[in-house]
């Protein structure tokens, strides 16, 4: 592939399309950012050889040229001498140094348009060179925005689930001693009708015996008198 169908190829290259259809954009951009800086560099160099050479070629013409009208001055001369023979001679050269001006102008024409053509692919590469550099810092800044969210996130993660489990350990407390209380309460507070009777005939007794040991106590008091 010539150097001008690689960089037409990285021209027409759509970026979002790739980025979209790549596993690693980043990856891809960076090497799309390499292509592009290496033939950026090859076409500079064949824009510099173009117009080296286009310089070359009219130097060649401009020397044929003047060398053709030096001997077109020696045909006048031959002529002007009466010298025919030497005059043939001379515009035989000078018509040979036409042909080879005619050439080199015809070359030197191609090798401009041909170092035109460079210049503007050269443009254009550069062009496009930014704009994927430009699309691959906005991508690695997206990238790198992306994991920041994503710790983040983990964090938050992390955070509430430590604090839901602490809140659960403390639900289970409060749940734990709230069936403790209700357990002693059950077995402190008399559940059946059978038992608060006997808890109140058992009450009853006690009153009763209190007052016979109160009684007898003041019929001491008043023997002793």
């Amino acid at each position: 592939m010539s150097l001008l169908e690689r960089v037409s190829t990285l021209l027409r290259a759509n970026l979002n399309d790739l980025i979209e259809k790549a596993e690693n954009p980043e990856r891809l951009l960076k090497q799309l950012v390499l292509d592009m800086e290496n033939q950026l560099l090859q076409v500079k160099t064949q824009v510099a050889i173009a117009i080296a050479d286009q310089h070359l070629l009219e130097k060649k013409r401009a020397e044929h040229e003047s060398e053709a009208g030096e001997w077109k001055r020696k045909a006048e001369l031959a002529v002007a001498k009466g010298h025919d023979d030497l005059a043939r001679g001379a515009l035989e050269r000078k018509l040979s140094c036409d042909r080879l001006v005619k050439g080199f102008a015809e070359q030197a024409e191609d090798q401009r348009l041909e170092a035109d053509t460079l210049r503007q692919t050269l443009r254009k590469l550069e062009q496009k060179l930014s704009e994927t550099r430009a699309q691959c810092e906005i991508l690695m800044a997206e990238h790198r925005r992306a994991k920041i969210v994503g710790r983040a996130t983990q964090a938050r993660q992390v955070v509430g689930g430590t604090q839901e489990a602490a809140l659960g350990r403390m639900k289970s407390r409060v749940r734990q001693s709230a069936a403790e209380n209700a357990a002693a309460s059950e077995i402190l507070t008399p559940d059946t009708l059978e038992e608060r009777f006997q808890s109140l005939e058992q009450h009853e007794q006690v009153e009763m015996l209190l007052g016979e040991i109160k009684h007898r106590a003041a019929l001491a008091s008043e023997s002793a008198k």
